[in-house]
């Protein structure tokens, strides 16, 4: 399936972003990494996070993918990340034809591989001649909506020091936590302050996913110095620029003003609601879910029916986002093989954005309602959705 043409699922713009956008068509040119009013936003929304953060250690780029190619460039070596994780890690690595090692993650959560794999495939590696320097990992898994614990990041970062490489840890989703008293992400930049780097993509949660914005944070010293200025020539290379219009709302919504951050909250609360109607439907199909937690989505293993499955001739991921995309809507379900799960594995992930719409106004009404699983639209999309789950499964509505 082209991702390109996946169903457009986004919240309607905030109008200050709007207003920050159109009133800057006239600006100059962004210089490569971004200009000093960025930057200084983007150490702010570090400081508060708790990392303190010179505007000479940030760089920003015209979203996610272009800066982890950058740095991945800059990094040489081969790259390490979770299985699963988000589909474009493994592509960027691949653009730049360097090696990429898929490191299980633990079965309660994504984001981070599991340490004891994660030593063992750096061994193996290293052993058959490889040269692994740059781990990929995240916080807040974009791939199945789960967290991993504090104690398993602080392991994996253990192992990675000792082993010398670096971590590019994506922080894009670190703030749409589906319980607002639930336990803050650790940064692994917290615990290695010269060998990791924070990656965030601005279009997660605090500008529309169309206008592509993506900040980095290097850490100090002579060798966080010396990649920061690699990465920003690269991107300079290849014209990877933010457009000053973007920049100007980048700038605005790195300071966090209250309707930026009341959007963040409405949303989560949204997809927290959401996440959970699909997971009832999901597991009592009889699926298993990964406890979801963040983000928008869920990740699904239908394994446990395999012989039902099998009726459909759905024997692996890509026949299952097949036969569930012809019912559900492309970009509604992506099969787990895109993640970097085995092919024979029935897994996939469910987007949550078409439970709350079908249009942006639609989704525009569940974001502000205080019980949106009661809305109308809402109850026909989560019926569907399960009619077309107990349609695969061999179920009953």
């Amino acid at each position: 399936m082209d991702r390109a043409v996946a169903t457009d699922t986004a919240l309607p713009v905030l109008p200050e972003l709007a207003a920050a956008l159109s009133t800057a068509a006239d600006r100059a040119a962004e210089p490569p990494g971004g200009g000093i009013r960025l930057r200084t936003a983007a150490a702010g929304y570090w400081h508060r996070r708790g990392l303190r953060t010179s505007p000479a250690h940030v760089a920003a780029a015209p979203g996610p993918r272009l800066l982890l190619l950058a740095l991945i460039s800059a990094t040489g070596g081969d790259v390490l990340m979770p299985r699963p994780a988000a589909d474009w890690y493994a592509a960027q690595a691949r653009l730049l034809r360097r090696p990429v090692y898929g490191v299980p993650a633990q079965a309660e959560s994504g984001g981070a591989p599991d340490p004891v794999a994660l030593q063992e495939t750096l061994a193996r590696t290293r052993a058959e001649g490889g040269d692994p320097r740059l781990l990929v990992l995240s916080v807040a898994d974009e791939a199945t909506g789960t967290v991993p614990p504090p104690d398993i990041l602080y392991e994996v970062c253990e192992v990675a020091a000792g082993a010398g490489v670096l971590v590019v840890s994506d922080e894009s989703y670190r703030d749409t936590g589906h319980d607002p008293h639930g336990t803050l992400p650790v940064s692994p930049a917290e615990i290695l302050h010269g060998q990791a780097v924070a990656l965030a993509g601005l279009g997660a949660c605090l500008l529309p996913p169309a206008w592509p914005a993506a900040i980095a944070r290097f850490p100090a010293g002579p060798d966080g110095t010396e990649l920061h200025r690699s990465t920003v020539a690269i991107l300079d290379a290849v014209g990877a620029r933010l457009p000053p219009p973007v920049a100007a709302a980048a700038e605005l919504a790195l300071t966090e003003p209250p309707a930026v951050t009341a959007r963040r909250a409405a949303a989560s609360r949204l997809h927290a609601e959401l996440a959970s109607a699909a997971v009832r439907v999901l597991t009592g199909a009889g699926a298993v879910c990964r406890p979801p937690r963040t983000g928008a989505c869920v990740y699904a293993d239908f394994d446990e029916m395999r012989a039902r499955l099998a009726d459909h001739g759905v024997v692996d991921s890509v026949e299952l986002e097949t036969w569930l995309a012809g019912r559900l809507g492309r970009g509604c379900v992506l099969g787990g093989h895109r993640f970097g799960d085995p092919l024979h594995a029935l897994r996939v992930r469910f987007a949550l954005g078409p439970l709350a719409g079908a249009s942006a106004g639609e989704r525009g009404v569940a974001l502000a309602a205080p019980d949106p699983l009661a809305l109308p639209q809402v109850t026909r999309a989560v019926s569907a959705f399960g009619g077309v789950i107990a349609e695969l499964t061999g179920g009953t509505r």
